[in-house]
Parts: C-alpha cells; structure tokens; sequence
C-alpha cells in the first residue's frame, strides 16, 4: 500500500516530468476526479503547460503547473505513478502483480511523447485541483520530537491509532506504524498520552530511521518485522509468537515480550 515511503518515491519519479510541456491529458473514469474536478478542467489548465515542482505532505502528491492551480495526486491503497514506463516501487502489498491499461484511472502526455500515468487497481486513490491540505497534520519526515510529542499529548487514544491518525501526523500507514513500534519497543495499544518524554524521544528516533531504512530499501513492505506478520509468526527479536490485534481499525502484529512498554 502506498505509503509516506512510497509516496516519496513517486515524488522522485515525478521530477522527470518537470519543464515538459503537456500535449493531453486522458481522464477515463469521470469518479476517480475528486473535488470537484472534471476531465474539461484539467485539460483546461494542463494541456499547452508544464509541471514546475514536485512535493509530498504525507501521502499526497503534489505537482506544481506553470501558471494555474496545484494537481493533487492520492494513491489509496493499490495506486502507483508511472512516468514514461518506469514504476518506481514496482511491488505494493494489496496490489494486483499483474498490469492491466483499464487500470490507468488518469494520464498525461507531453508534446515529446512521454507519458505519466495513475495506475490503481482497486480505485480507491483520486485527482483533484487544489487540493485542501488544512487537514493534514505535519508530515512525518521531517517532525521533530517535539511536534511528535504534541500530536501525543493528552490523547487516550492506542499509540498506533493515533500514529495513523493523519490529521496528527501525516504519511505513516499501517505497515510503518507496526514497524516503528516493534524497533522502539513500545505497545500499540499503549494510550498515548502516557508517553514520557523519554519515550516521545526514542520513538521519534525510530520513526526517524526506520523511514530512512525503508526508502533505501524500496518500500513499506520491506520492514524487519514484515515477514513475521501472519498468524503464527514469531517476533525477529526474541521469537516470541506475535499478538494479533485490530487498532484503529487496522490489523495490527506486535511482540508482547519486548513492545511493553
């Protein structure tokens, strides 16, 4: 599932499409337009133009036009970004393997005849034209342990819960969130206010890595604990069987030996 991780990834890729003029712009399914955008629209402001910057909050990508509005692109849980062909994560966890053109949910093509394409299985991602961020909370890369302790405080809410919640922080899915937890030792289902400024620091600073870890890796779905997340596995650290648990309404594998805290 497109993540903080892979929505950067997407963000890289989209650079390759900065100062190409755009010579159409191919909107076949009318729902996936989002905000009130229409198809005449966006051919409206696109074609004859060219994207001028890339930008991410969360797992919103944002491409900036020459002289008109921002196109805001959202990827759901199977929408990938493909620019002139190459896919720049390849593998999403709840995605089709297989590529099929009905799937292209919304395309551009430049007068040099590249093209760049939202590919999304499922439907569940969007385009819209300015998008409203007001929403969303600070992104998750670049928060520091303070604004993390701020989105913690006061809140009784589960500690993954509220890590999910992207109107606290933005970017992190469900795959990041168990990843993080397990590497700093602390229960999702841990309320999270009770954090002490200790633990605010050292779970920052495994957000912070394991971030990093994961875009030199390729993707969300390459955590250590990833391939113990099904029933019957066992926690890479001390190979304790890994509780299963619904959080904020995702399924949630963690270690009841070392996440205590």
């Amino acid at each position: 599932m497109p993540e903080l991780v892979e929505v950067e990834c997407y963000r890289t890729l989209a650079e390759g499409v900065l100062g190409r003029e755009v010579a159409d712009v191919v909107c076949p399914d009318e729902w996936f337009l989002k905000g009130g955008a229409t198809a005449s629209a966006l051919t409206s402001v696109l074609v004859g133009q060219w994207f001028t910057g890339a930008r991410r909050i969360g797992k919103l990508l944002l491409l900036d036009v020459e002289g008109g509005p921002v196109v805001g692109l959202r990827f759901g849980m199977t929408g990938s970004l493909l620019v002139d062909g190459t896919d720049a994560v390849g593998r999403l966890l709840y995605s089709s393997t297989r590529y099929d053109p009905k799937w292209d949910r919304w395309s551009v093509t430049f007068t040099d005849g590249g093209r760049m394409v939202v590919h999304d299985p499922r439907r569940l991602g969007g385009v819209a034209l300015d998008p409203d961020t007001s929403h969303l909370g600070p992104d998750a890369a670049s928060l520091g342990a303070a604004g993390l302790g701020r989105a913690l405080a006061g809140s009784s809410a589960p500690l993954k819960a509220r890590l999910l919640d992207q109107a606290r922080v933005s970017g992190i899915g469900n795959l990041i969130a168990d990843e993080v937890l397990w590497r700093a030792g602390l229960s999702p289902l841990r309320p999270s206010g009770s954090l002490s400024p200790a633990e605010v620091r050292r779970l920052h600073r495994h957000l912070g890595r394991t971030l990093v870890d994961l875009t030199e890796r390729g993707g969300s779905h390459l955590g250590d604990l990833m391939g113990e997340r099904h029933p019957g596995g066992l926690c890479p650290k001390d190979g304790c069987p890994l509780e299963r648990s619904t959080i904020g309404g995702r399924t949630s594998w963690w270690c009841p030996v070392h996440q205590v805290g």
